[in-house]
């Protein structure tokens, strides 16, 4: 059981050639060896938020949002109120440093927390349909939601202006862009609207540029800085476009090849079949895209616009979460339960030569909305390196929703099995017990 949970796995059989590495009991980079898991939910738990350097938010299917303290364990608070699963939660801090919780749920409300006391300090129920997503606009001191439509609020829960939809799947995704600018993710296209607030503070909304370079529905969308935002579709499309004019600088199509029987691959008459791959997620450290691309991993450079890295099979099932930890580690989480930590390497100098069998699963392409074969070859793109395996955290037995890092405090998780897992750093942990042992024995005189 233990090496079960410190992530040991056995050896596949000759007769599961899947191509998922595996990581046996040694993992001299893996610090996280201690675990403590975390029970209060009773529903799958979908969303984590921090709420400052000790104290993190977990909320799900069942309502209820908990406040955890990462360094104890301690469960801090418990939230009530939604009578439906949680939709989407994120922080609003004010301009006197106090942090709040807003929560939206399929229960058509919005509600704003004290999470110090465990408070409802605002509710809005009985909206028109249920929220999918929120963004705080810290600097004006409002907020946004979308879902069948767009609607502006101000810190005190007031609505101050809306929009209608524009298509039946509403606003998936919202970031926040330079001057005033919003920019929202409506099924295969991305609304920009801009927020004009007049002297007497009141608030208006208008859309003013459409970005339909998409074949396929928008799964995620991202800043890169203040000059560049992204968007990844279900059909594997990832896009660069600019923050100011909205134009398309980059268009690439990820592309898995097919696998193919042993014993027929000589005897194929035409190329493999490439099957498109949705992306579930895109995080980004400014230079870098890491992209959840189905069960792979897939790294891009912003500024060369170039492959720098990918792992076409990084787990058993679909990726859901993912961060850069640096600009060469990265974590990745997957309906398959596992939680893994991944490095970029330089290939081996005796690598095999690039061949279309082994660059091919991948294709790539500058022109927003071509769909033949891609003139842009990999074997044209220099300096490719390899995800490696460094860490495989085994603990839940559902599939892992998402994960916070509080770095050397500790990872925080959260899974379909109803529980969070607090990964912590075994060296670090022992060194605080044994100098937790030390003052009190000072202040004891001693044995």
């Amino acid at each position: 059981m233990l090496r079960w949970i410190l992530g040991g796995r056995e050896a596949q059989s000759s007769v599961e050639k899947s191509p998922v590495l595996c990581i046996g009991e040694e993992q001299p980079k893996n610090c996280f060896t201690e675990l403590q898991v975390l029970k209060g939910h009773f529903d799958i738990v979908r969303f984590l938020v921090q709420i400052d350097d000790f104290r993190c938010a977990s909320a799900g299917d069942d309502g209820l949002v908990l406040v955890w303290n990462i360094e104890t364990g301690e469960r801090l608070q418990e939230l009530r109120g939604h009578s439906q699963q949680i939709t989407a939660i994120t922080t609003f801090t004010c301009s006197n440093g106090f942090t709040s919780l807003i929560t939206a749920s399929s229960d058509r409300s919005l509600s704003l927390w004290d999470p110090d006391t465990g408070n409802r300090v605002q509710t809005i129920s009985d909206l028109q349909s249920s929220v999918k997503c929120l963004l705080v606009l810290e600097r004006l001191s409002l907020w946004v939601s979308g879902g069948e439509e767009l609607c502006v609020w101000d810190k005190d829960f007031q609505l101050l202006c809306h929009r209608q939809k524009y298509s039946d799947t509403g606003i998936t995704a919202l970031i926040e862009l330079p001057e005033n600018l919003i920019a929202a993710a409506v099924d295969k296209e991305i609304v920009i609207y801009r927020l004009v607030v007049s002297p007497d503070s009141s608030v208006s909304v208008t859309d003013v540029h459409h970005c339909c370079d998409h074949h396929d529905q928008i799964r995620a969308l991202i800043n890169i800085n203040d000059g560049i935002f992204a968007s990844g579709s279900h059909a594997g499309e990832l896009i660069l476009w600019d923050s100011t004019n909205f134009q398309n600088l980059a268009y690439e199509h990820i592309l898995w090849e097919e696998s193919h029987p042993s014993g027929q691959t000589e005897t194929r008459l035409a190329a493999p079949k490439p099957s498109e791959m949705s992306i579930q997620h895109l995080t980004t450290n400014g230079r870098l895209i890491l992209a959840a691309v189905g069960s792979g991993l897939y790294v891009y450079d912003v500024v060369t616009k170039a492959v720098v890295a990918y792992r076409k099979a990084a787990h058993d099932s679909d990726v859901l979460h993912i961060m850069l930890m640096s600009d060469n580690e990265l974590m990745s989480c997957s309906e398959d339960g596992s939680v893994r930590m991944w490095e970029i390497q330089d290939l081996p100098l005796a690598a095999e030569p690039a061949s279309a069998g082994f660059f091919g699963m991948l294709t790539f392409g500058r022109s927003s909305k071509q769909s033949g074969p891609q003139s842009k070859k990999v074997l044209e793109i220099p300096n490719l390196r390899t995800l490696e395996l460094t860490g495989d955290l085994i603990g839940h037995s559902g599939a892992v929703q998402m994960f916070l890092s509080f770095k050397e405090k500790g990872l925080v998780t959260c899974s379909t099995d109803h529980l969070l897992i607090l990964w912590k750093d075994g060296e670090r942990q022992s060194r605080l017990r044994s100098q937790v042992l030390f003052q009190k024995l000072e202040e004891n005189g001693g044995l």
